[in-house]
């Protein structure tokens, strides 16, 4: 076995699917299943015995994995910050940088203002036409 595959490759690869599996699964005990289920079967049919080890730390390594992904997406939605969760709404309905919740599909050109505390900051020089869609 390469040295190379077995301590650089596959960890990267397995934390990079442990995340985008956990984005999809939402549980990050069936991220670790799936991925010791995957291990197990490369294990036997690629590799020999031995590998069984690394199969049981890389599946420990994708739950670990998971649980920081899920640690961190609650922290970002039970947030207070409305910079951090997306939620930037002030008292006159107002959505972010100017746009608000109506479903009109005007463009904003003229309104330049900062209701927000994510710096958004538009001024006339730099003003662009945008479609009012809200960020979620």
């Amino acid at each position: 076995m390469n040295t190379l595959l077995i301590f650089f490759a596959i960890p990267v690869a397995t934390i990079i699917l442990a995340v985008v599996l956990q984005k999809i699964l939402q549980s990050p005990l069936l991220v670790a299943a799936t991925f010791f289920a995957i291990f197990l079967i490369i294990t036997f049919a690629a590799f020999d015995e031995s590998f069984l080890v690394f199969a049981i730390l890389y599946t420990l390594l994708a739950l670990i994995t998971a649980l920081a992904v899920r640690f961190i997406c609650c922290l970002i939605n039970n947030s207070d910050n409305p910079c951090i969760n997306g939620k930037a709404i002030n008292n006159n309905g107002i959505c972010g940088c100017g746009n608000n919740n109506s479903n009109d599909d005007t463009d904003d050109e003229n309104d330049n203002s900062d209701n927000s505390c994510c710096g958004c900051n538009r001024n006339i020089q730099n003003s662009y036409f945008t479609r009012r869609y809200m960020r979620r």
